[in-house]
């Protein structure tokens, strides 16, 4: 069937009416108000300009190469949520200004995602009153958003996501970047539809959520897999980078196979998070650095759920309270290429929905944490008064640091251990010239 080529609003909505099965656009058109791709219906080409919401899909429904405008606090794509099953939603080479948001609710009950190479340029979704809540907290809807919001556990979205990103150095995204999720309770447990995504791929993400400071009970997420999403792998191919307060890079709430970022992991605002986990990861890998800069902005953090290998490249905190790795559960194996450094002192941070005072340690393991191994390739160190290198209360089997502990603060301690057994690990130098090396509590 051969492509029906259009160059006006009118030839546009013609096409709809007479049937077309493939339209091109060979322009930008404006001056539209929200339409609606009848099911089977190809889009590609052009451009696509609204004052308010943007184009719906409904079913079997491709769109690809092709630009869609609104302002930034609409929806530039979304779905027809009065269908039964959405078939295969294919987008390709799509550019947006405007929100892409796609569902199940309402009578939607089944549907495939398949999205690749998808830049959402612009988007403010601060103002979405529907929002997951877990944790303590109320999440922000992503730039991005695929959410199965169903409480039946029989629906289950279909989806491969690939090379999505997110605004720009200069120009973030407001709320969250890319988010996946299906539904969950309050508690931030999956309880009901499901998202079973094979592959996630980001290329550069750019999010500032926007929260006020000080905010104890709202987040965002840069690259955020929330509970009821099932993801066999996550890819950050591109570097992904959050500036305000509040703001995770990486957050998973969901269950993840392999979790895998290949470029930088960045905050730059107060009780901001590198990579924190809640929900369940096989595996994760970090080979880039990962780097956080605020009051509260810590490192990487295993609080919930459960992680079974995570290693890393490196990890630096710029802040008070900001602490470089906290583990509270049980984890077999930290490994770190390189080291861990805290710049900072106490401060405070956002925990679990609670501003809480915490110490920028550079290694902490919690009593309700377990590690099997860790392997540190360089020095783990700290440079606050007062603040230790390492803390640990929980238990850890093997501990291999092939650099030297620094503890460089004005009474700062080398290494604190509570946790038993402790005191039988084999320790690398520990440097704490303004402090104790070694302090073991009984």
């Amino acid at each position: 069937m051969a492509w029906r080529t259009v160059g006006s609003v009118e030839e546009l909505l013609g096409a709809f009416r007479e049937g077309a099965q493939k339209i091109e656009l060979t322009t930008t058109l404006s001056g539209l108000g929200s339409i609606t791709l009848p099911p089977g219906v190809s889009l590609r080409g052009g451009g696509l300009e609204f004052g308010a919401k943007g184009l719906r899909l409904s079913s079997d429904n491709t769109v690809e190469n092709l630009s869609v405008t609104v302002p930034e606090h609409e929806i530039a794509i979304y779905n027809d949520v009065s269908v039964k099953d959405l078939g295969t939603l294919t987008l390709r080479g799509i550019t947006t200004r405007g929100q892409i948001y796609l569902q199940a609710s309402d009578n939607v009950r089944a549907g495939t995602i398949h999205a690749k190479d998808i830049h959402v340029a612009a988007a403010d979704t601060r103002d979405r009153f529907d929002r997951p809540t877990g944790f303590g907290v109320e999440a922000l809807q992503g730039a991005f958003t695929l959410w199965n919001k169903q409480p039946d556990t029989a629906v289950v979205l279909h989806a491969r996501l690939e090379n999505i990103s997110a605004g720009s150095i200069g120009q973030p995204v407001r709320g969250s970047g890319v988010f996946v999720g299906g539904h969950m309770d309050d508690a931030g447990k999956p309880d009901g539809g499901t998202v079973v995504v094979d592959l996630l791929s980001t290329g550069e993400v750019h999010s500032d959520g926007g929260i006020a400071p000080g905010t104890p009970d709202l987040i965002s997420g840069g690259v955020f897999v929330i509970a009821g999403a099932e993801v066999e792998e996550v890819q950050n191919l591109g570097s992904t980078t959050t500036y305000g307060p509040n703001d995770m890079v990486l957050d998973n709430w969901g269950r993840v196979q392999r979790w895998n970022a290949q470029a930088p992991v960045t905050s730059h605002g107060p009780s901001g998070i590198g990579f924190v986990n809640f929900g369940d990861i096989d595996s994760l890998n970090v080979g880039a650095a990962i780097e956080t800069h605020g009051l509260g902005a810590r490192g990487f953090n295993v609080y919930d759920g459960s992680l079974r290998r995570a290693s890393f490249k490196s990890i630096a905190t710029y802040g008070d309270g900001a602490v470089g790795v906290q583990i509270s559960r049980e984890l077999a194996e930290l490994t770190i290429a390189q080291g861990i450094m805290t710049k900072g002192g106490t401060g405070q941070s956002l925990v679990k929905g609670v501003l809480v005072d915490l110490s920028a340690i550079a290694l902490s393991v919690k009593p309700a944490g377990h590690v099997g191994r860790i392997s540190i390739g360089g020095d783990v160190s700290t440079e606050g008064a007062g603040i230790v290198a390492v803390e640990l209360e929980g238990g850890v089997d093997v501990m291999d640091i092939g650099g030297q502990i620094e503890a460089l603060g004005d009474g700062a301690d080398g290494i604190r251990l509570s946790a038993p057994n402790a005191d039988r690990l084999v320790l690398p130098v520990i440097k704490a010239e303004r402090g104790q090396e070694k302090v073991v509590i009984p």
